[in-house]
């Protein structure tokens, strides 16, 4: 029985509350002989008869709880000192309605007051997430909430995955969108750009998408609350409060209910429309080493190197310890919390290589648990070295041991597009040669292929994949270029109508592929960034999405969305078993550098077609390929795409275009 499962009662106020006189023990011998504690209402619980406060904090000697007025700002009104129970918790009850009140809490460690902060556990929050905010819950749920549902998921392979930044897809003057950079602006139905398209929920419908990919839309620390007149960015992985949506996009920061009731509206404006909502979570690390697990329980959260200082493989100045008992136990309450209380449908975890794999496992079974279509995904990687060995990590080539989480292929995507940290690669799609492996392991979604020489793979020397449901294609995302940028630095002597070819060939060969679509928000209108890299905190002018590349690129869009309707379509693009890819894919052998074909038949996975031809030619020019002798219909060529038919062809000789995919059935 797992630590989450066992009873853990505690009954108020009779089990041990300590006197004044009785010593507590603070010191302990290691990380390991902390107190736990395994009940699962740490933080505050509220009525409106009571309120209860608890916090973790076994090697402090005091623990102080403020309440104010105001989020920010102003003298407490109040101040309790709180009393210590078993297992490092302190608590404080109080027998009436606070609601509306904000409040922090201070430890006493080593004799030293640690300042004051929120607790891990914070729900709610004002301005600039301060303080903690005592509100009723049940005030925050839209209208219809109670009835809110999950759209339908049949298998993890079905999931086509859109990657977006709140502020991003409306804050630009063509979306139409009255709450510019809002949770609600993406509610809002029926907005239009200058030329009468579709923009915000409308387009995002209107691609077919299955599940949005949220940035980090948790509370975090880079964006001032308190003046959000002034233009300010950032994409979010700077973690404050892990609980509590963002304050900035909201229309008031300051009650803390106001965010809350405004990203459930979101969320169920989404599920109204048939989408799931996916958050990306940061746990493994804080946006500074003073953050709310620090100044309650120092050193216990974070890893620290051999000489005492804090690790860094996150890049970001630390790292967390989710190996560790109330760490572990953190990120799995936190993650079910926004699964219940905001009825989330996933999550991705950036730099989930940090995290241990006994910890990403039980998040997994605890998840699932609550519902099985629930998908968890993350990067198989970190930014640098860390404490725990690797084997005990959540990276990549450890995927096998994951239980139903899956990870981006980096293979893929450097493959089809070329290095991410050479701005001026070439790859497969524009026309280097020696990428063809790296492509067809991304094709068999880094599962077991007897026809893929693994040898000759980019990163990967093995497969990484138990199934094709834990592999995430993709070529692009907020990282680094978008796709188009990558083309205007690798391929400057090509022209616009080549780099277009290449382009809907790179999200041919993702859409096409086993595994899991990604697509990053705006790819479809060949977004770019004026050739900004990292633009993390850049501004509006460069990470917003200008709604009227929708009117100048509708031929890209079309394409897009058609692709992405043949997936949906069509289940032999979706196998969920390395044995049905192993069964149905076969690879031919055409015996040139970047051109690939492969058929997938037997009306795999229920497919209503008999047999499906894919070739990808990533040469600058044209190639002759042999086509089996049938009736087949063309469905994509020379960069143009329809379910319904090109055209026929009963086979022999046929031409492929240079930057392009072709397609046939029967």
């Amino acid at each position: 029985m797992n630590l989450f499962k066992r009873l853990s009662i505690l009954i108020f106020p009779i089990i041990s509350l300590l006197s004044c006189e009785e010593k507590i023990q603070t010191e302990f011998s290691s990380f390991e002989n902390y107190p736990v504690y395994e009940g699962a209402d740490l933080g505050l619980s509220f009525s409106a008869t009571e309120a209860i406060f608890k916090v973790w904090a076994p090697t402090a000697s005091s623990m102080t709880l403020r309440f104010y007025n105001q989020d920010t700002g102003g003298e407490s009104i109040s101040a309790y000192k709180m009393d210590r129970i078993d297992n490092g918790v302190w608590v404080k009850k109080f027998q009436e309605n606070l609601e509306g009140f904000y409040y922090t809490f201070e430890a006493m460690v080593n004799e030293k007051p640690l300042g004051e902060t929120t607790d891990p556990y914070v729900k709610a929050v004002g301005t600039n997430g301060k303080r903690g905010q005592v509100i009723d819950f049940s005030k925050t749920n839209p209208k219809g909430w109670e009835t809110d549902t999950r759209p339908p998921l049949a298998n993890p392979t079905d999931v086509i995955l859109y990657e977006l930044h709140i502020r991003d897809m409306s804050i630009h003057e063509s979306s139409g969108i009255e709450n510019k950079g809002k949770f609600i602006g993406l509610s809002q139905n029926g907005t239009k750009n200058t030329k009468g398209l579709s923009t915000g929920i409308d387009h995002i419908i209107e691609m077919g998408v299955t599940h949005v990919h949220l940035l980090p839309s948790y509370d975090y620390k880079s964006i001032d609350e308190s003046k959000l007149n002034e233009q300010k960015f950032n994409w979010g992985y700077d973690p404050q409060n892990y609980n509590v949506p963002e304050g900035g996009y909201s229309t008031n920061p300051s009650d803390g209910s106001v965010r809350i009731r405004e990203f459930k509206e979101m969320v169920q404006a989404f599920h109204e429309n048939g989408i799931r909502v996916v958050l990306d979570v940061v746990y493994n690390h804080t946006f500074d080493t003073k953050s709310p697990f620090e100044q309650l329980v120092p050193g216990y959260f974070y890893r620290k190197d051999a000489s005492g200082n804090f690790s860094n493989a996150s890049g970001c100045g630390n790292e967390t310890a989710s190996e560790r008992y109330m760490m572990r136990k953190y990120m799995v309450e936190s993650v079910k919390y926004w699964v219940n209380e905001y009825h989330l449908d996933g999550f991705r975890f950036d730099l989930m290589g940090i995290h241990d794999i006994e910890t990403m496992n039980l998040i997994s079974s605890e998840l699932h648990e609550i519902d099985p279509s629930i998908i968890i995904y993350g990067e198989g990687w970190t930014s640098g070295g860390s404490p725990l060995p690797d084997s005990l990590r959540a990276l990549k080539a450890n995927t096998l041991e994951l239980k139903r989480v899956a990870a981006f292929s980096d293979d893929m995507r450097d493959g089809v597009k070329g290095h991410v940290f050479t701005n001026d690669a070439k790859a497969f799609i524009s026309g280097l040669a020696g990428l063809d492996e790296s492509v067809k392991f991304g094709i068999v979604g880094a599962t077991q292929h007897p026809q893929v020489d693994y040898s000759m793979v980019n990163y990967s020397k093995k497969p990484w994949a138990n199934n094709p449901t834990q592999c995430i294609n993709y070529v692009s995302c907020h990282d680094n270029h978008t796709l188009w940028d990558r083309l205007e630095n690798s391929c400057p002597e090509a022209s616009k109508a080549d780099k277009i070819l290449m382009h809907k060939l790179a999200n041919t060969i993702v859409l096409t592929s086993q595994g899991i679509p990604f697509l990053h928000a705006g790819v479809e209108m060949l977004r770019h960034k004026k050739g900004v890299e990292n633009s993390f905190e850049s501004s509006d002018e460069i990470n917003q999405i200008d709604w009227n590349w929708k009117s100048d690129n509708q031929e890209v869009v079309a394409y897009y969305k058609k692709l992405i309707q043949l997936r949906k379509n069509h289940p032999a693009f979706r196998m969920t078993t390395t044995e049905a890819v192993q069964k149905h894919l076969k690879f031919f052998d055409l015996k040139e550098d970047n051109l690939i074909g492969y058929s997938i038949s037997e009306r795999a996975n229920g497919d209503k077609w008999e047999e499906i031809l894919v070739y990808f030619n990533g040469n600058t020019k044209k190639k002759m390929i042999d086509i089996p002798t049938h009736n087949w219909k063309i469905i994509c060529q020379n960069g143009k795409i329809d379910e319904e038919g090109l055209g026929t062809f009963s086979g022999g000789k046929m031409n492929i275009l240079k930057h392009s995919a072709l397609i046939l059935v029967r």
